[in-house]
């Protein structure tokens, strides 16, 4: 890498500097005596790194996006954050960022330039990526900088982020902050190289180690770090070498902790070490650091106790269920309202490769990424020639990284994005649950704006294609709030729901069954419609019982209505729910209060399957108009097994008549 010079020392800049330093040390003092008089709960204390936070937060652009941890309270201070909301963030009260909804620094300011995180370290660095990589796409002289600990490093997103990161050739700083221990594991205990930064080699990257408690060596490596990845266009790690004076958390203590190792660091505290640069130097003396302190006392208190009598978040349940969701209506492309045009008929996949290919088209935001989607087109080949069509930057092959890929997503999306990935089955989707449930899922609720991605994924069994590569995921992810999760079964329904499911704001996952990719035709309009997520369909019209299903489930149900009306005049209405969230359950509703029978069938298991919550609903507002009790046909509590005579009789298929015998003569 080559060297740059940026840091200099001067009478105002080291004003300047001492005043960012110094500000979130006094801050952490007076913190701490806050929670031994049990003024507030918890505390993860930075005391002793300030000049990491406060180092990067200098060198950095204001426009540079920074992914921080429990222990940078300087990023904040130094980019300015008002305290008061910052105070009251961190005591939960209701002027805080997230409005009580999230702790500590669990929040982020788009207009700082700031992503928070979560609790499972290592999770943002794939974000970071997605920034990086905006950044790229825009042809932005900006970076992406993702704090992490040495105990993260460990964890997969940390591998799969730094390799992405290095394909892709991505603007982007990963920051260690080797603090000596995880909680209280010791570094020893984490890895057995020399140097965590040793693993760059690994990646194709660049790196450095550096003093963190040097606040001019942290200055100075971070803007040479940002001048290369600008340059260069690729990624670099720097492993900054320091030490966390507290425990992990406040509760936790430091007495695994041996006394020397307190001892040899606390004599190279950073905020020493710079007051005795600045004394060598002749910029400033003992009255000169006590004065600064006092202005930095001065900035904070009184903005401190305003937020210790700011008052609570009150509850309100539609507010809060209100917020899990944008309800804000979708920007559709100019031409988005064509006239239907000629209806012309197309196989299932081709209604979900038409419904990609008019998306991207007409929106230039959009792109694709995923595993052997570019050349070879993808495993059930819908993306085959796009790449030819719409180039390699929006047609991106990934590593085999669930997990990095949703987390570089969010990235994408919060710069403007729409992205959109596809999983090669949607068995793999296990991989990302995380980032899916606890970063995708949560984070409108928290702070962000809607997170404007769909993960589409094949699933179903009926294919002999074995245990993982067979299953039904969707029901996993219906109670985890903040995901919409939508099932088509018909070809119009894939084409419209595709596209609509993109053009929401907010995540969606889309779920296509591979039985049903080349075995289904239907009619479609010249260019897909949108719809609002959310609203089931009566397919068949009935009086005698209501079969209530989704997804393949469809084919079933109207395979056997058929049978049953010519062979017996029973009438089966039938509802296809299309989305399982949002659950329109009203329209379950008036078909059962109408028919007062009700099946419910389901590929998926029906231990905690998406009948599960049907039938729970049901039996709670519709007991009154039921002649019989519920009865659900589900597939067998077991793996997808892979012979096709075992797996047809996993299949609800294999009980169903049974199924609506028992129904029709209860």
């Amino acid at each position: 890498m080559q060297a740059y010079k940026f840091f200099s020392l001067e009478a105002d800049s080291a004003v300047t500097h001492y005043q960012n330093l110094v500000l979130p040390r006094r801050i952490e003092e007076k913190m701490l005596r806050l929670l031994r008089q049990n003024r507030i709960s918890k505390w993860f204390s930075g005391m002793g790194q300030e000049a990491i936070p406060v180092g990067v937060a200098t060198a950095l652009s204001t426009e540079d996006v920074i992914m921080s941890m429990h222990r940078n309270l300087g990023v904040f201070t130094t980019r300015k954050v008002p305290l008061y909301n910052l105070f009251c963030q961190l005591l939960g009260r209701k002027d805080g960022f997230t409005n009580g909804r999230d702790r500590s620094f669990h929040f982020g300011l788009p207009e700082y330039n700031i992503c928070g995180m979560i609790s499972h370290l290592a999770a943002m660095l794939p974000v970071a990526d997605g920034f990086a990589l905006a950044a790229k796409l825009k042809q932005e002289q900006r970076v992406a900088l993702a704090f992490c600990g040495e105990g993260s490093t460990s964890e997969g997103d940390f591998h799969e982020a730094l390799n992405l990161a290095a394909v892709w050739d991505l603007p982007v700083i990963f920051l260690i902050e080797n603090n000596g221990y995880a909680l209280s594991t010791p570094t020893r205990e984490q890895y057995r190289c020399s140097k965590i930064s040793d693993r760059a080699a690994g990646y194709g990257m660049e790196s450095r180690v550096i003093d963190g408690n040097s606040l001019p060596e942290v200055i100075e490596a971070v803007a040479q770090a940002r001048a290369y990845a600008i340059a260069e266009q690729k990624p670099i790690l720097i492993e900054a070498m320091t030490f966390r004076m507290r425990g992990h958390e406040e509760a936790s203590g430091t007495a695994y902790v041996p006394k020397a190792l307190m001892e040899e660091w606390a004599a190279k505290d950073p905020i020493l070490q710079f007051e005795n640069l600045l004394r060598e130097q002749g910029l400033m003396n003992d009255d000169d650091f006590e004065r600064l302190k006092a202005e930095a006392d001065a900035l904070f208190l009184d903005e401190l106790n305003r937020a210790l009598d700011a008052p609570e978040p009150e509850f309100d349940e539609d507010t809060e269920t209100s917020s899990v969701f944008s309800v804000s209506e979708p920007v559709l492309p100019s031409n988005g309202q064509q006239q239907d045009g000629e209806k012309r008929e197309i196989r299932f996949i081709d209604a979900v490769k038409d419904s990609l290919e008019y998306v991207l088209t007409h929106d230039e935001s959009t792109l694709i990424m995923g595993q052997d989607i570019a050349e070879y087109g993808g495993a059930f080949k819908v993306t085959q020639g796009f790449l030819e069509k719409f180039g390699r930057d929006r047609i991106r092959n990934t590593p085999i990284i669930e997990s990095g890929i949703v987390g570089a997503a969010i990235g994408l999306t919060l710069s403007g994005f729409k992205p959109i990935v596809e999983m090669q089955f949607s068995d793999f989707i296990t991989c990302a649950f995380n980032q899916i449930v606890n970063n995708v899922g949560k984070s409108h609720y928290r702070w962000t704006p809607p997170l404007n991605i769909t993960i589409r994924m094949p699933h179903g069994a009926g294919v002999s294609a074995g245990p993982f590569h067979s299953q039904s995921p969707e029901p996993w992810f219906m109670q985890h709030p903040g995901l919409k999760i939508v099932v088509p079964s018909s070809v119009e329904d894939a084409h419209n729901l595709l596209y609509s499911a993109v053009m929401d704001p907010n995540p969606v996952l889309f779920f296509e069954h591979k039985v049903l990719y080349r075995s289904l035709k239907g009619e479609v309009s010249a260019v897909p419609k949108y719809e609002q997520l959310g609203k089931a369909k009566v397919v068949r019209q009935g009086t005698d019982f209501t079969i209530v299903t989704y997804g393949m489930g469809v084919h079933w149900a109207l395979e056997r209505a058929a049978k049953l009306s010519k062979e017996e005049g029973i009438e089966a209405e039938i509802v296809d729910l299309r989305t399982l969230v949002p659950l329109d359950i009203e329209t379950v509703k008036a078909s059962v209060a109408k028919t007062s029978r009700v099946l419910l069938l389901e590929e998926a298991t029906a231990v905690l399957g998406p009948m599960a919550e049907v039938a729970a609903q049901l039996s709670e507002h519709c007991f009154e108009f039921l002649d019989a009790p519920l009865i659900r046909c589900s597939s067998l509590n077991t793996p997808v097994p892979l012979n096709r005579n075992l797996e047809q009789g996993y299949l609800p298929t294999k009980r169903l008549d049974a199924k609506i015998r028992q129904l029709l003569d209860f």
